[in-house]
């Protein structure tokens, strides 16, 4: 098994990603992959936002996962065990935009979670998961929950998130309309979206009043960083991340919103020294 694993990923991580066939042992397996070979120490760099109700700090931490600290609450986006979780602070809230395994990670969550931690997603990963790590909150695209972490409130939107023509072949999209979530984080009047794996779609161009925006650009699953920069420029954020990039140069990214009076903030996320 663990030679199959070391094959896989040397040799097959796409065809492993989105194997209908294997979907769901692959989520399950590959998460454990990267403790069997050294996980990356992930970026440490933070930035503090000012909202309404206080300090947001936001650390991206490696590809998808993303770190919130709002008043002493714990958020975490797509926590994915190729990342070295060692030292960070276990949940409050987690996110989890969908069911690939770069996203989904179950033997993560179990050592992220808390039994008080608000696990929120699609149903599609409530399925998978299967009751695995709790009890999860479910939302779909377009719905608009708010959620209690102690005396502080957060506001989650679910976005769509699909694919308009990347896929494995006509009409076979690598993600399905309405099977995964982006999300907008709502913190007083701060509002801060996790693109997760997307084209840019109509509803990402609709979006207004980000403050801050986590957009994913790693073709062919998502948008290439031209159209990425093309797609920001549609709902224009004040703060922009470049995350899920692997193998893109986001250099490219922020060259292309150069005059755009939107900042880009490049961190490395991909392991990069």
């Amino acid at each position: 098994m663990a030679y199959y694993f070391l094959t896989s990923v040397s040799f097959g991580y796409d065809f492993l990603m989105n194997s209908f066939a294997i979907s769901r042992v692959a989520c399950v397996a590959l998460a454990a992959v990267p403790f069997a070979f050294g996980a990356v120490a992930p970026n440490k760099q933070s930035d503090i936002v000012e909202t309404t109700r206080g300090p947001l700090k936001i650390t991206p931490l490696y590809h998808g996962s993303v770190m919130l600290d709002y008043m002493g609450k714990i958020i975490h986006v797509d926590p994915w065990g190729q990342a070295d979780y060692t030292g960070l602070p276990q949940a409050d809230m987690i996110l989890i935009s969908h069911t690939h395994a770069d996203h989904m990670d179950p033997a993560l969550l179990k050592t992220l979670r808390k039994d008080s931690t608000i696990i929120v997603t699609s149903e599609a990963v409530n399925d998978t998961l299967n009751g695995c790590c709790g009890i999860p909150e479910t939302i779909r695209n377009g719905e608009k929950k708010t959620f209690s972490l102690g005396e502080y409130e957060v506001g989650v939107e679910a976005v769509a998130m699909y694919n308009l023509t990347f896929g494995p072949s006509p009409g076979k999209p690598w993600h399905h309309k309405g099977i995964g979530n982006g999300y907008i984080l709502t913190f007083g009047n701060t509002r801060v979206y996790f693109s997760g794996d997307t084209e840019c779609v109509p509803e990402m161009k609709a979006l207004k009043n980000i403050s801050v925006a986590f957009v994913a650009m790693n073709p062919p699953r998502t948008m290439s960083t031209t159209d990425a920069a093309a797609c920001v420029k549609e709902f224009h954020p004040q703060i922009v991340y470049p995350y899920h990039y692997r193998g893109q140069n986001t250099q490219d990214f922020a060259d292309g919103l150069k005059g755009s009076g939107i900042e880009v903030r490049l961190r490395k996320l991909e392991g990069e020294q």
